[in-house]
């Protein structure tokens, strides 16, 4: 598939590769989760992954499981499924890759999107808790918004913790994914969208004028955007604040941003 980009006033034409395995699956580690992922009708489990010095009960539980589904079961070393699952503490030497359908490369989404169809985005700036991950996909998921943009570097990746946090909404959130916020801000410039930050100083958000195509980049917990992001936005817009509140917990604001694109789909 060919997607012609316009990135920061050049034009490309960019050819994607297969699409890697990262950008198709969420794994899912440790024993409890895999068999909580396995139990889950759905969701669509590619495969099983178990370290070969698993055995006894709980080799014999996983593997009943994804025979009782025809799930695949493949054996690694125990180092392997560390390097895969990339998690060595907590991976108990099980893994599992869940399809996870409405992820896809940002250079797919916007080939996909075409020239005219109108679009809105999250984009995730270095925010580093687990936790506030899972909510946004949460949030961005229920708003209806086209895509969350959740880089591979700066940011942690789908994992337990994000999934606890979104509820598990996070297997069917919409998911981009590129290397990292200042690329992804790039190539949608190039597909026509509008990226504003979302931080204190800015324009009113509830008030701004956003065009049809439009993304919102939501900073770090602690220094806000980075400096790659911030050179290349359009603007920054903020939320009102009143009653002596200087700010809300970038979770929080993220709902609150979700849902006024919504608003305006309506």
């Amino acid at each position: 598939m060919a997607a012609i980009l316009r990135a920061r006033g050049i034009l490309a034409v960019v050819t994607d590769p297969a699409v890697s395995p990262k950008d198709r699956f969420i794994t899912v580690y440790g024993r409890k989760p895999v068999l909580e992922a396995l139990a889950d009708p759905d969701l669509e489990v590619d495969k099983v992954v178990l370290a070969d010095t698993v055995r006894g009960g709980g080799e014999r539980d996983i593997t009943a499981a994804a025979r009782g589904r025809g799930v695949p079961v493949q054996r690694a070393s125990a180092q392997r499924v560390k390097v895969l699952a990339g998690n060595g503490r907590h991976d108990q030497g099980v893994l599992a890759d869940v399809v996870a359908p409405r992820m896809a490369p940002l250079p797919v989404f916007l080939s996909d999107l075409g020239s005219r169809r109108p679009a809105s985005v999250l984009v995730l700036d270095a925010i580093t808790n687990p936790s506030n991950v899972g909510m946004l996909l949460r949030s961005a998921t229920a708003a209806g918004l086209d895509g969350v943009l959740l880089p591979r570097r700066g940011v942690p990746a789908i994992d337990p913790l994000v999934i606890k946090a979104s509820a598990g909404v996070a297997f069917s959130a919409p998911v981009l994914r590129c290397g990292t916020a200042a690329e992804g801000i790039d190539l949608m410039q190039g597909a026509g969208f509008a990226v504003f930050g979302l931080d204190a100083g800015g324009d009113s958000l509830l008030d701004a004028d956003l065009p049809h195509r439009v993304a919102l980049v939501l900073g770090n917990e602690t220094d806000g955007l980075t400096d790659p992001v911030r050179d290349r936005i359009d603007g920054v817009l903020s939320l009102p604040m009143y009653g002596g509140v200087e700010s809300l917990n970038v979770a929080s604001a993220g709902a609150v941003a979700a849902y006024e694109l919504l608003r305006r789909k309506s």
